[in-house]
């Protein structure tokens, strides 16, 4: 069988023509077998189709010699801090983040937390699931389910025959790890610090809603001065509000007309499995995740002096400025999770980030969160006693950037050809850290290849001139465009 939904990074294909419990009880299978994984924790967002296939997954687990230990609904970021606290050999998430609703796939990691992407066996995984036969596929889910059931069925009910036949096997358990994982992320504040402060908060219905609720229930028993209001918030896999992403423009109005209706202090937003947090100044603006990385690195230098902080090569002229000037060592690595990981591995480096609002963490085993962003800025707007948007507004006049923008064209590679031939002769300096990254003496640009579509990004900054910065956007995507597909 060719299985089709494994990418560089994660597992993330379209519902029956991709992925089905077929493929999940594959995946499980395969991934217990190659790492040799004697014990397993699990968890899936609230989409209506993570269930019957965290099942199935759990059913490839066990058949491959794991335990298993389901922590029920998570966010992704659950299943990083089970599978590092718990001190197990492996943990899956069953997410689709923000994929188009008939989508569903899966997040894996193993000993400590550490990710497995394409170049750490993530497709010799995707090889021997592919090797299991139809008919003992088929045979092992009838015994697990006692009939072979559609995703539809374990909806309407067989979710818990299924669950009650893998407990059977003495190699499946249920567990709430949420307490543990609450108090870590309070662990990265001090809360002696926090004045009494109004958030925004919208979940998007997504997974964000009960791990938020137990946040606020921890600093309730504290007498920790914050008014939660709640957009969006009951968890619910049909969506009725839309896809929660708020890195597009229109999936944003929600958190900020609440935020200036209720005269909020900061709006937070999350995105489905909410290892991705969004933040909303008191006005409703949108402040964009390139300038949050130098708030929060600022903020780890304060108290770190001398750390290392690691930065993804989009834009990173703020970043490079605030880090520097803190004292602390600025290290540019290549975009996406796996790398920013192994960098911030490498180097020791206590904090990394990336503009499209992905965090990380060296006490969170180097890995991303959702939640110990919103916690650091709060905090921080009690102790400067200053607006959200006065810590950003001087970086953001500063080094303003246009934002990534994506170009759908016919030829991607020549048109970053034409664009090379026209920039790259006056650049003071030419970076393939990742992509093209031209810097001249007052702006920069980068430009990057989807590897997936035919797509082009590109982000813009410059030094303090904003018209500038706009007008070498216009330029460039003109040039762009006259390959547009």
């Amino acid at each position: 069988m060719k299985i089709t939904c494994f990418k560089a990074y994660d597992i993330r294909g379209k519902l029956i023509e991709q992925l089905d419990e077929a493929v999940a009880y594959r995946v499980g299978r395969a991934f217990a077998e190659y790492m040799q994984a004697k014990t397993v924790v699990v968890g899936g967002d609230v989409r209506l189709t993570s269930e019957p296939l965290k099942l199935a997954l759990s059913a490839g687990l066990i058949d491959g010699g794991a335990s298993v230990t389901d922590l029920g609904m998570t966010g992704t970021e659950e299943i990083y801090f089970a599978t590092k606290f718990l001190g197990v050999d492996g943990g899956i998430e069953v997410t689709a983040s923000h994929n188009p609703i008939d989508y569903n796939g899966m997040k894996l990691v193993k000993t400590d937390s550490k990710p497995v992407s394409g170049d750490s066996g993530l497709f010799a995984i995707r090889d021997l699931a592919e090797t299991y036969s139809d008919e003992v596929v088929q045979s092992r889910l009838v015994h697990y389910a006692h009939e072979l059931v559609s995703t539809t069925d374990f909806i309407q009910g067989k979710a818990s025959i299924v669950r009650d036949k893998l407990s059977q096997t003495g190699a499946y358990k249920q567990i709430d790890n949420m307490q543990a994982y609450v108090e870590h992320m309070l662990c990265y504040v001090d809360l002696a610090n926090f004045k009494p402060l109004k958030l925004v908060v919208n979940a998007g219905n997504g997974a964000a809603g009960s791990a938020l609720d137990a946040i606020e229930t921890a600093l309730i028993r504290q007498n920790i001065p914050i008014e939660f209001i709640k957009v969006h918030h009951t968890p619910d896999g049909s969506f009725p509000n839309g896809i929660p992403n708020p890195l597009l423009p229109e999936s944003r109005a929600d958190t900020a007309n609440a935020v200036i209706a209720n005269k909020a202090d900061m709006g937070i937003a999350w995105d489905g499995d909410f290892d991705r947090c969004f933040l909303f100044d008191e006005t409703g603006e949108f402040v964009e995740g390139y300038y949050i990385v130098g708030l929060l690195a600022k903020a780890f230098l304060d108290k770190d002096p001398g750390a290392k902080i690691i930065y993804d090569p989009r834009v990173y002229w703020n970043t490079e400025d605030i880090v520097s000037s803190a004292g602390g060592v600025p290290i540019k690595s290549k975009t996406g999770h796996a790398f920013i990981k192994e960098r911030m591995r490498a180097d020791d480096a206590v904090y990394g980030g990336e503009m499209s609002a992905h965090h990380y963490f060296r006490d969170f085993a180097y890995c991303d969160s959702g939640m110990i962003p919103w916690l650091l800025v709060a905090e921080l707007l009690c102790t400067t006693n200053k607006a959200l948007s006065q810590l950003v507004k001087e970086r953001i006049a500063a080094f303003p950037s246009s934002g990534e923008i994506n170009s759908t064209l016919a030829d991607p590679d020549a048109s970053i050809k034409t664009i090379l031939e026209k920039y790259e002769p006056q650049a003071t300096v030419v970076d393939h850290t990742d992509g093209i990254g031209l810097e001249f003496d007052t702006w920069r640009f980068n430009l990057r290849k989807s590897n997936t579509e035919p797509v082009v990004r590109l982000n813009v900054e410059s030094k303090g001139d904003i018209a500038l910065m706009q007008a070498k956007t216009e330029e460039l995507l003109s040039l762009l465009n006259q390959n547009s597909g």
